[in-house]
């Protein structure tokens, strides 16, 4: 199964990002259904690891917090633009949820993520370069933002890759700990 773990997004939320999916030649609009926050990409795993994060998943200890969503960027340089992304503002609780979900999948006998952790959402990715069209899109869409967006559970989804892009299903959902609950 090819896994990765997120925070899902309220449909309100995701409806007003949809809107801003047009005006790029070369993009292709990740579906509104499939937008979400990814903590980290797992890949392709086989049952038993699965069950092993899963597992691991079931111990993770964090409490809920409000997150918020800022403004737009890109991944890629130059003549190669790849993503294109609404930022999410810094946000402690965020990254000691990213820390916590990381231990628990090297727990679980996963390699450590290699790279550094920028909380974003895809919201396309490119098939050519849109060229001069992409500054122009990002300044007028600077302003973006939404939130405090409540942040209560994380999830586990599956991936399966179509001829329409991919289909995302839930597999498993982790509550976090209550507002104020003591952390160890």
């Amino acid at each position: 199964m090819r896994l990765f773990v997120a925070v899902s997004l309220p449909e309100e939320v995701r409806a007003m990002l949809a809107v801003l999916a047009n005006g790029l030649p070369g993009a292709r609009w990740v579906d509104s259904d499939n937008l979400h926050l990814t903590l980290r990409f797992l890949g392709e795993l086989d049952a038993g690891d699965a069950a092993d994060v899963d597992a691991a998943f079931s111990h993770v200890r964090a409490p809920a917090f409000d997150m918020s969503i800022a403004g737009l960027g890109h991944f890629g340089e130059g003549r190669k633009p790849r993503a294109l992304w609404v930022g999410v503002a810094a946000n402690p609780a965020l990254d000691h949820l990213h820390e916590r979900i990381e231990q628990a999948l090297v727990r679980a006998g996963l390699p450590p993520e290699g790279r550094k952790f920028k909380p974003h959402i895809t919201l396309a990715r490119f098939k050519r370069n849109p060229g001069a069209r992409l500054p122009a899109y990002l300044a007028e869409h600077s302003l973006v933002r939404a939130g405090p967006l409540p942040v209560e559970d994380f999830k586990l989804y599956s991936s399966f890759l179509s001829a329409q892009g991919a289909i995302h299903q839930v597999e498993a959902s982790y509550p976090l700990e209550p507002r104020g609950a003591v952390q160890d």
